[in-house]
Formats: structure tokens, C-alpha cells, sequence
């Protein structure tokens, strides 16, 4: 019983953290995105703008919740909650030391990438029960989107599990710690790269947010949407964008460790917490993701597939052919 009461007070602490983080970046990101238009951003509430997440709160909560009348009302009203569960629930297998986490599974790759699989049949469900043409289409982009990006996120994964002989994230930090570059970023830089770009197109951001592009769908599978329900779904889509940050820290970047030759050089930075460490990882990595989207304009869906198909998924490939290849022979 003792157990269980530790797991949900752990539970709780991640997802409030989390929440208020989420809101924090809305506020971040359009601050980012003002300055690299020449712009200020948000100014008006509170110091500097800072009270504007809580201000978009309480505007959108108190707004109606409308229900179209062609729309499949029960899958209609779901349709949010499957998405935010599914995208919610990743957060328990998230590592963030030795010592803190909710479930440390032997498969924690293998979850995420099932559960990134099911939350997007939230999506295609929004779109379907919509009954508009807009949100429709919508849920057939997002289908698309995500069968052709998984693979290629799947492929640049399977390098590290390959390499790390485990599909458990704390033992592939620990792997990581032991090699010469204490990350896999540098021997595996095409997993990197493949990862880094999939990461982009399965959290539907620019320049991969093709199922809401509001110049031609007006907003794609949210068209429909308004007030909590609404707010739920960008909800998800950030939460979603700290999980894939945190996969590429913990897969790649090393987590909560530092490459052995910066600590001989530097020994002080042994005392610096780990979770510090993953901190500047996970925020480096959304400071990217905003960074992508004030500059990069959204490419043509066609586009988008074929970067899927004809460039990622053949590269992700080679890049496992070649780990294998190096691990059976040299390590």
C-alpha cells in the first residue's frame, strides 16, 4: 500500500510539473517567436506579458462548448481525452535521474512509440466525427503523416537499442555513460538527424503541421473544436513535444549524464545534479522546436511524404545496417 501511495504522489508531482511547464512554454514560445519577427510578443498581462497563460485559461474555459450538428456527438466529445491520455501516460516511463521515476520498464521505448501510435487515432477520430470536410481531411493527413514518420522514428531507435542491448531508457543512459563520446548523438549522427526531423513531423510542427495548416484546412482536425475541448488537444500537442525532447536527451544526448571528458576537464560540474543536466537537454530540444517555427516555411504535403518515404525511412535503415555491422565486427 506504502508503494502505491509513493507511485501516485510521484505521479501527481510529474504531471503538475509538467502542466505548469506546458504553460510556460505557450508564454515562451510566442515571446520567441515575437523577437525573431521583430516584435515584441505578449506584454499586456502581468509583468511583461507573464500572467498570459493564465489569462488564456480563464478566456477559454469560460467559453461555450459547441457540438456540430452533424457530428458524432460521443466519438466527437472523446476524441480529446484519447489523445491527452495516451500522450499523458508516456510521462510515467520517463526516467529523469537514477532515482526518480514512476515505472522504469524493461520495454519504456517500445510503450512510448505504442502509445504515440494510439493517441493519433484521437485525431482521426476528431476528424471523422467532425462532419466538416475541413477536420476530415485533417485526420486523412494526420494518418498519413504518422504511418510514414513512425517508421523512420522506429529505425533510428532500433540503432540505439542495438547498441545499447536494451529497450529499458535508464540502461541506455547507462550505456552511453560508458562510451568514448558519453552520447550516442556523435557515432550515431544519421539515427540523430532522422530521429530529430520524425520528432518534428509526430508532433505535427512546423514545418510538418500539414493536418492543421489553417492556410488550406482552415485548422485542419480542430475546425470544429472550441473552448476546453479545444484547449485540450494543444494541450497534448505539447506534452507530446516534451516527450519526443526527452527521448532525444535520454537516446542520444546522454540524460542526466555528462560525457566523461567534459568532467575531467571541468570536475565541478560532478556536483551539478543530474536532472539539471536533463533539464538543459529537454530545453534546448523545445527551444529548437520554436526556433523551427519561426523560420521555416510548411512544406507541401507531397513534399512531406516524400522526405518520409524516399529519405528518412532509407536512411534510418542504413544507419541500422551499419551499427550492426559495426557492433559484430569491432565492438
Amino acid at each position: 500500500m506504502n508503494e502505491i501511495i509513493f507511485i501516485i504522489i510521484k505521479t501527481a508531482i510529474v504531471f503538475a510539473v509538467v502542466l505548469t511547464i506546458v504553460a510556460l512554454t505557450t508564454y515562451a514560445e510566442r515571446k520567441i517567436i515575437g523577437r525573431a519577427q521583430a516584435r515584441y510578443g505578449p506584454m499586456e498581462v502581468g509583468p511583461h506579458g507573464l500572467l498570459q497563460p493564465v489569462a488564456d485559461f480563464i478566456k477559454i474555459f469560460f467559453k461555450e462548448d459547441i457540438i456540430p450538428q452533424n457530428a458524432e456527438k460521443f466519438l466527437f466529445q472523446i476524441a480529446p481525452l484519447v489523445i491527452l491520455v495516451f500522450t499523458m501516460i508516456n510521462l510515467t516511463v520517463i526516467p529523469f535521474n537514477n532515482n526518480f521515476i514512476i515505472a522504469d520498464l524493461n520495454i519504456g521505448i517500445l510503450f512510448i512509440l505504442a502509445s504515440a501510435s494510439i493517441s493519433v487515432y484521437g485525431i482521426i477520430i476528431a476528424g471523422w466525427s467532425s462532419g466538416s470536410k475541413y477536420s476530415f481531411l485533417g485526420g486523412l493527413r494526420s494518418a498519413s503523416q504518422v504511418l510514414s514518420y513512425e517508421i523512420a522514428l522506429g529505425l533510428s531507435l532500433a540503432g540505439v537499442v542495438l547498441m545499447a542491448g536494451s529497450l529499458k531508457l535508464s540502461d541506455i543512459v547507462q550505456a552511453q555513460n560508458q562510451t568514448v563520446f558519453g552520447m550516442y548523438a556523435i557515432p550515431q549522427i544519421i539515427g540523430f538527424i532522422v530521429f530529430v526531423i520524425a520528432a518534428f513531423a509526430e508532433t505535427n510542427r512546423a514545418p510538418f503541421d500539414l493536418p492543421e495548416a489553417e492556410t488550406e484546412l482552415v485548422a485542419g482536425y480542430l475546425t470544429e473544436y472550441s473552448a476546453f475541448r479545444y484547449a485540450l488537444f494543444f494541450l497534448a500537442e505539447y506534452v507530446a513535444m516534451y516527450i519526443m525532447a526527452s527521448l532525444v536527451s535520454l537516446c542520444f544526448l546522454g540524460g542526466w549524464t555528462i560525457p566523461k571528458f567534459i568532467t575531467d576537464l571541468f570536475p565541478v560540474l560532478h556536483k551539478v545534479p543530474g536532472l539539471i543536466w536533463l533539464a538543459i537537454k529537454i530545453f534546448g530540444f523545445i527551444f529548437l522546436y520554436i526556433w523551427v517555427r519561426a523560420t521555416f516555411p510548411r512544406y507541401r504535403f507531397d513534399q512531406l511524404l516524400n522526405i518520409g518515404w524516399k529519405v528518412l525511412i532509407p536512411a534510418g535503415i542504413v544507419n541500422l545496417i551499419v551499427i550492426a555491422i559495426v557492433k559484430r565486427i569491432w565492438l
